[in-house]
């Protein structure tokens, strides 16, 4: 029998990934607008910046849009704190009301040999979202932010 009362389960996912790059460039990747809308969409998404606010207590409003499909969903984050080239942990809600609850995001940057060893987890994603499938997006979302933060350019090339 089911409690009809029942809060559906959420769900956790937590990546790790060794980057070729410095924790400063990495860190800045999460809070520049415009490193965010080229890395954090997964593959198949653009993503669209509405609002953007850097600071503790600022955060952003964001939509990924599904490039087929033209169907898109928004989602708000909040920081709630920022240590610079370290930590950032933020809360983050979607606009659509069919995903409720606020999930918990901490990014952790730890210098290495390599350049920067990356700790992500994500709590709280609802029941409505498959663990996988958001382990997959974030899985893409990091490749895509290796392309941007590893090649070391030359200034003015």
């Amino acid at each position: 029998m089911t409690d009809a009362n029942a809060t559906p389960t959420t769900g956790t996912v937590r990546l790790h990934r060794v980057l070729r790059a410095p924790p400063e460039r990495v860190y800045r990747a999460f809070l520049d607008a415009g490193a965010m809308v080229k890395w954090l969409p997964p593959n198949g998404f653009t993503a669209t910046m509405h609002e953007f606010d850097p600071r503790v207590g600022g955060g952003y409003h964001m939509s990924f849009t599904n490039f087929g499909t033209g169907s898109s969903h928004a989602f708000r984050v909040r920081y709630v704190e920022l240590v610079p080239n370290e930590r950032i942990r933020q809360t983050d809600t979607f606009d659509n009301p069919g995903l409720p609850g606020e999930m918990q995001v901490t990014v952790t940057l730890d210098k290495s040999v390599a350049g920067t060893e990356l700790r992500i987890e994500q709590a709280g994603i609802p029941a409505a979202i498959p663990v996988d499938f958001c382990y997959m997006g974030w899985q893409e979302s990091l490749e895509l932010l290796a392309k941007l933060v590893e090649p070391e350019i030359p200034d003015g090339a």
